[in-house]
């Protein structure tokens, strides 16, 4: 069952269950794979796993943000409801990798690359963004790719 067939399932599984914040949730992320699709190639588009994973994850990055900016604000109602919201996101998207792993991945590509500073980052994360493939978001890959090149 790809991603996009298992939303579908578990929408129509949170209408019948009358699950109102998952439903909203997953109407809000079909319609992001929908304009994702759409910008793609045209509305009889379809995306691929990689693809909807990103979706996904731009998704879960809306949310964070939203959480850090709701703290700051003392909206701690809105924040909860994020964080919910969050939750569900999550239960779409692949394990997340351990540091150790993640650690050894960058070490790893920095060999392969050749990078020796930091001034060659770029060519390093280009090569990570295959390998991680949505197992670690951009900001912690830049992080581990810092601290081993500084």
């Amino acid at each position: 069952m790809t991603l996009a067939q298992r939303i579908d399932t578990d929408l129509k599984d949170a209408m019948r269950a009358k699950e109102t914040t998952k439903l909203g949730v997953l109407r809000m992320l079909k319609s992001a794979l929908k304009y994702a699709a759409i910008e793609k190639s045209g509305a009889e588009a379809e995306l691929d796993e990689a693809e909807t994973t990103q979706v996904i994850r731009k998704q879960v990055k809306q949310r964070q943000d939203s959480i850090e900016s709701f703290e700051k604000g003392d909206r701690a109602e809105l924040a909860a409801k994020e964080k919910s919201e969050l939750a569900i996101l999550q239960q779409y998207l692949p394990a997340a990798m351990s540091a150790e792993d993640l650690a050894r991945i960058v070490q790893e590509t920095i060999a392969e690359v050749g990078a020796t500073s930091r001034a060659q980052m770029g060519a390093v994360m280009k090569a990570l963004g295959a390998k991680v493939a949505g197992r670690a978001d951009g900001k912690t890959l830049s992080q581990e790719v810092q601290r081993q090149l500084g």
